[in-house]
């Protein structure tokens, strides 16, 4: 009887020795394919970034061309937001949406977070500096036409404010009047205030304030 009985118990233990390595090789695994997923997580938004971004908008987020954005430096919530309404369509843009269609929402979160941490090339006024008409409508508005300070929003130093409002400082002065162009026909349609004030303003002082923004700090 206690050889059976130990038998028995020899068994019962085998087994539990089993499960319990069972448990811990799965464990190992997992761990292992976890960490055989990171990488190619990161793999995948270094190659977006670096085939797809940086032909328009540099490796680093500092385009060349003046009609592209910089986006170092940018709030990853603003890039975000406007990544999924260039899929959506919200935002219109016919290389944008379909560069845009094809990322995955965490891609654009890896692609928003990696341009964030870059640093961005901050630029040079050509002629709105001090006192001039950019400085003051960026900070003081054009009170004649209800056109408020852009400071209000993004900040005296153009920092913006993540979530709501984004970076301006240093950005393409060519790119930025664009913008507000677009703003104003009703081209670009995904932000009902910047649409109200830029139709308020003329081709001279749109110039003016984005050559201002173009040499903020």
């Amino acid at each position: 009887m206690q050889f059976c009985r130990a038998m028995k118990l020899s068994a019962v233990t085998m087994t539990a020795l089993v499960t319990m390595l069972g448990l811990v090789n799965g464990a190992v695994a997992a761990e292992k394919a976890v960490a055989a997923v990171a990488p190619v997580e990161k793999n995948a938004v270094a190659q977006i970034t670096s085939t797809v971004c940086a032909a328009c908008h540099g490796a680093d987020g500092n385009s060349v061309i003046t009609l592209n954005p910089k986006l170092a430096g940018q709030h990853p919530e603003y890039l975000v937001k406007q990544l999924t309404e260039f899929k959506s369509g919200k935002r219109a843009n016919a290389v944008m949406s379909g560069m845009a269609a094809m990322l995955s929402d965490e891609d654009m979160k890896g692609v928003a977070n990696y341009f964030a941490g870059q640093n961005i090339v901050l630029g040079k006024a050509q002629s709105n500096g001090v006192g001039s008409l950019g400085e003051k409508i960026y900070r003081g508005g054009i009170a004649a036409n209800h056109v408020p300070a852009c400071a209000g929003c993004h900040g005296a130093n153009g920092a913006g404010l993540p979530k709501q409002f984004p970076r301006l400082s240093g950005q393409h002065a060519d790119y930025t009047l664009a913008q507000l162009r677009t703003f104003r026909t009703g081209e670009r349609a995904n932000a009902p205030m910047m649409m109200a004030i830029s139709s308020k303003m003329s081709d001279a002082e749109m110039a003016a304030v984005a050559d201002y923004i173009q040499g903020l700090r």
